[in-house]
């Protein structure tokens, strides 16, 4: 069986398996107070042009996503993000079990608008009964999303004014950050996140480290005490060290970029072999992520070879079944993959 199901099937990129035998007899400070931590930091400060930002590392996306809104917000306040949101759907409740709302906003393709940010907020304080309701205070998106579509810069900038007018906070769940950046329809960089963010994470565990994401906090608010948040989450790790080295690694000589690069690529060429039978997409993605739309025999028939994820029943027996890349595909396994869609 050959997987295209997720983007983390596979360990790690081999420079960072590298770096961690290298590095394994040498005795580092814990809890990531060491050089290598302090090192990754910098660079990760550098890449983003945000000097005066703090950088956090935890061990996972649901972990990052329930510190940071537990640290942000105050009991009787919630966060805005769209129905698709991880958040939302993919995270057993983790962030109700905080006491914190998740305020859903319907979205057809997985984003939501500056707008519907914007009459949410209204709509709270235009109640006279609003104290009785969860008061909007964070927004939360995903670069890319769930569905593996993009925010344009235009976009971010609405979305982050909307945040400053109404004193709402905006946090990007960046998982798949290094896909979306990698893109060749993205328009943003690392340091549009760090200006138009108070919170971002740069993800690890889909990216090509073993595991870890990265939080990069901007808000000075928000970087008051946060250390103490990630150890009452259980989210502090003995050995940091081995955040901290995955992440120096991957942004060393631009790695992270390169090998998301390598992903995208070859999902597009899956995504091409799609169009090329004729075949439609639920979502328009030029990230890692593509959703084509295959009748029930085109699923049997590549189900026999392929692991997918199957995404959205529709009618007539056809779904939309998700085929994800990651930087470790390979040329083989791709190749085999657009074979089998030629013969469809």
């Amino acid at each position: 069986m050959i997987h295209f199901e997720c983007d983390y099937t596979e360990g790690a990129c081999p420079e960072i398996l590298e770096s961690i035998t290298a590095n394994n007899f040498v005795q580092y400070t814990g809890y990531g107070e060491d050089q290598i931590c302090n090192q990754a930091r910098q660079k990760i400060k550098n890449a983003c042009n945000a000097p005066n930002s703090e950088v956090y590392f935890l061990v996972g996306g649901t972990q990052a996503n329930l510190t940071v809104i537990s640290a942000a917000l105050r009991p009787h306040q919630g966060i805005i993000a769209p129905a698709t949101g991880h958040i939302n759907v993919h995270e057993a409740g983790a962030i109700e079990s905080s006491g914190h709302k998740v305020l859903a906003l319907p979205s057809n393709d997985g984003k939501i608008t500056a707008q519907q940010i914007e009459e949410t907020w209204q709509e709270h304080w235009n109640d006279s009964t609003h104290a009785h309701m969860v008061q909007p205070a964070m927004v939360y998106i995903s670069f890319s999303t769930e569905g593996g579509l993009l925010y344009t810069k235009a976009e971010l900038e609405a979305i982050s004014a909307v945040c400053r007018k109404c004193n709402l906070l905006l946090f990007v769940d960046g998982a798949r950050l290094g896909y979306g950046l990698a893109s060749p329809a993205n328009n943003c960089n690392l340091s549009d996140f760090a200006r138009l963010c108070d919170v971002f994470y740069i993800g690890g565990t889909k990216v090509g480290a073993l595991f870890g994401e990265a939080v990069v906090i901007t808000n000075k608010m928000l970087q008051k005490d946060f250390g103490y948040i990630i150890k009452q989450k259980g989210g502090l790790l003995a050995k940091g060290w081995l955040l901290g080295i995955q992440f120096d690694t991957l942004f060393t000589d631009d790695l992270y970029l390169k090998i998301a690069k390598n992903a995208v690529e070859k999902a597009l060429r899956i995504k091409k072999a799609f169009e090329q039978k004729g075949i439609p997409f639920l979502f328009e993605s030029h990230t890692n992520q593509q959703f084509p739309i295959l009748t029930a025999q085109q699923q049997t028939k590549l189900n026999k070879k392929y692991a997918t994820s199957l995404w959205q029943q529709l009618d007539n027996g056809k779904a939309a079944v998700r085929f994800c890349t990651s930087w470790a595909t390979t040329e083989e396994n791709l190749n085999q993959l657009l074979e089998d869609i030629n013969q469809l």
